[in-house]
């Protein structure tokens, strides 16, 4: 089972990016060994994608599930370094730790490790992040190279040890379940939308909007801070009271 396991996870382009329903790559090939999971449910490995994986399964070559997303270009995350507040969120959101940066210094994205998972989008409070094309008009696996899946393995790996040396074994339990899958989903929307309404409620201090100014004052992205500081600690307030 395990030589089965390993051939399906080779199989994934390794962005790590859940759109799955699994928690990460690994997951998603242990499931489609236990029959637990169709081969059609990995966008960035495309239709050429679950063509390895029926070969490797016996499975038919189903059509790409589009409730999990649509095959695209790859994409590659860069942050607005000008808006960017130093909150570390998407550093903590990112699985392949391509994320530079310290708390209240600037980020930076290092372009060769991102997969374009797309995990930090949610968690940014100021929405500096964009995406960029990297592929061109590849999509799939015809713009993700099997070294670059390689590379992407090792460095989730050694995000997942560096995260259990600071916090002890990380529970990583594959949503067995279309229920579980369904409140995974509903987790991330409700992260999204709260990073949304802070994200909105912090630049409704600011005194010129993205568009209008190429670099923020000093004093605009204190303001930023401050509400997103303040709007925190509302929120812990709120949890220990509950």
């Amino acid at each position: 089972m395990a030589v089965f396991i390993g051939a399906i996870d080779a199989a994934l382009p390794q962005t790590q990016c859940t759109r799955c329903g699994y928690p990460d790559c690994r997951h998603y090939a242990q499931a489609i060994a236990r029959r637990e999971a169709a081969i059609n449910q990995c966008p960035p490995g495309g239709q050429e994608g679950v063509a390895r994986l029926a070969a490797i399964t016996g499975l038919p070559a189903l059509p790409l599930n589009p409730d999990n997303g649509l095959e695209a270009v790859r994409v590659v995350a860069r942050i607005d370094e000008n808006w960017c507040i130093g909150c570390t969120l998407c550093i903590k959101a990112c699985p392949t730790d391509a994320i530079l940066g310290a708390n209240k210094r600037m980020h930076s994205i290092i372009a060769e490790a991102c997969t374009g998972c797309e995990l930090c989008l949610p968690v940014c409070p100021v929405d500096c992040i964009e995406l960029d094309n990297a592929s061109g008009d590849a999509t799939g696996w015809a713009a993700w190279s099997p070294a670059q899946a390689d590379d992407a393995r090792l460095r989730y790996r050694k995000h997942q040890q560096r995260l259990e040396r600071a916090h002890g074994p990380l529970d990583l339990s594959p949503a067995d379940t279309a229920a579980d899958a369904s409140a995974a989903t509903a987790a991330t929307t409700a992260q999204t939308a709260q990073a949304a309404a802070v994200s909105a409620a912090a630049l409704q201090n600011t005194a010129a909007s993205k568009v209008q100014l190429a670099a923020p004052a000093a004093t605009d992205k204190k303001a930023i801070l401050a509400a997103i500081l303040a709007k925190a600690q509302q929120q812990q307030g709120g949890n220990r009271s509950s």
